[in-house]
């Protein structure tokens, strides 16, 4: 499959496999969410001459749109850079919406060990223990594998979105943007290849994990992790321009529009809408720089998980596929450990998808976090992932 962070990093990525033309009506029987402010919780920030610099960095590499927030113990700072839509040139604003994609693994993740701090299910309960025959053939056995290795990309199962003719293609890409996908039929794609490594031997990031993480959060609920997310952290957090969508193809209210070419020599079309069941509980949601400002924080802050779940989160594993992005960086359960230049480590999710990236880094003591979104597929090496890395890491050494 070529996605944008396969050319700009490494064949396995964080990419989440969604996104569409946004020039029909959405499917059939969708219902659109309410709609937020978009604009919202940003109204005790200030332009940023530093950190414009940074954004102006990341322009240069081939960018659409660009906005990015750093919070601190001085109070939070913002700068944007292009334009939110190519048709209007209207111009970012800090508070737009966009699709943070594998960013909501983070999200799933987080309610997994908190139904693990409820005695509601174990990391090391096995996938057949909660999905009977769910995973299985070709070699895939449910039974040899835990939650935990769901949560920590260690399971060997076969990414299901590199045999996902959505996201290979423009025609690929317009010919199902709109299409419902269950979680059975996602990981039905993943079942038709072996597993790529003994469960717990390796490491490699497969979104076909995720799938699996949000239908035991279903068993073990009976609710779905739509549901659960939003009931255990959008609303008690007040996340108010945070969506965890189900098929709903648009993105409501004042957002950034995406555009992607899939690597193809033509030029970049329009992918803002899509049905976002085809990443599901592997990247469906919608945010802004404040809110996943506000939902980092409380994270990283021991705001959601007591300190032993939040301990296993944070335990983490060389994840090699993604040094050439993040040199140095180990994974956790849903959460990235990365390096800094001036010592120590920020923590983060990557989210990429056809036309958007989204990056964060957190502070260890929760006391600094930067939040950015770029716009478009940006270069086709590893310059526009520098500039990213070089805005993070200056602004969390400063």
């Amino acid at each position: 499959m070529k996605t944008k962070l396969t050319s700009r990093v490494v064949a396995t990525t964080l990419v989440t496999a969604l996104a569409g033309i946004g020039l029909t009506l959405p499917a059939s029987g969708a219902t659109a969410p309410a709609s937020g402010s978009g604009a919202g919780s940003v109204h005790d920030s200030s332009h940023s001459k530093a950190l414009q610099a940074g954004v102006d960095a990341i322009m240069d590499t081939g960018t659409v749109g660009v906005v990015a927030r750093s919070t601190g113990p001085r109070g939070s700072r913002y700068a944007t850079g292009g334009v939110a839509d190519k048709a209007t040139g209207e111009a970012p604003r800090p508070g737009d919406r966009f699709r943070i994609a594998s960013a909501s693994k983070t999200f799933v993740s987080t309610v997994i060990l908190q139904l693990v701090g409820e005695g509601r299910l174990s990391l090391d309960d096995t996938v057949e223990h909660w999905l009977p025959g769910v995973v299985s053939g070709n070699g895939n056995d449910g039974s040899a594998i835990t939650v935990r290795q769901l949560l920590q990309h260690t399971s060997g199962l076969f990414n299901y979105t590199a045999d996902f003719p959505e996201v290979a293609s423009v025609a690929g890409y317009q010919a199902d943007r709109y299409t419902t996908w269950t979680p059975e039929q996602l990981v039905a794609i993943a079942m038709r290849h072996a597993p790529d490594f003994e469960p717990g031997t390796k490491w490699s990031y497969s979104n076909t994990n995720y799938i699996l993480a949000g239908m035991i959060i279903q068993k073990a609920t009976g609710r779905s992790w739509e549901q659960e997310v939003t009931a255990r952290i959008i609303r008690p957090l007040g996340l108010r321009d945070t969506l965890a969508p189900t098929t709903y193809a648009w993105i409501p209210g004042r957002h950034l529009r995406g555009y992607s070419n899939f690597g193809e020599a033509v030029e970049p079309i329009d992918v803002t809408g899509f049905n976002p069941s085809a990443g599901g509980a592997a990247g469906a949601m919608i945010s802004t720089t404040a809110d996943l400002t506000r939902f980092y924080e409380a994270l990283l802050g021991g705001r959601l998980l007591r300190p032993a779940e939040l301990t296993a989160m944070k335990t983490t594993v060389p994840a090699p596929e993604l040094d050439p992005g993040w040199p140095g960086v180990r994974y956790g359960l849903g959460l990235m450990r990365v390096p800094l230049s001036c010592g120590g480590a920020y923590y983060s999710h990557g989210g990429d998808l056809p036309g958007y990236t989204t990056r964060e880094g957190v502070s260890a003591d929760a006391r600094r976090t930067v939040v950015l979104i770029a716009t478009g597929d940006g270069a086709s090496d590893l310059s526009s992932q520098q500039a990213e890395n070089d805005l993070i890491d200056g602004e969390l050494c400063a």
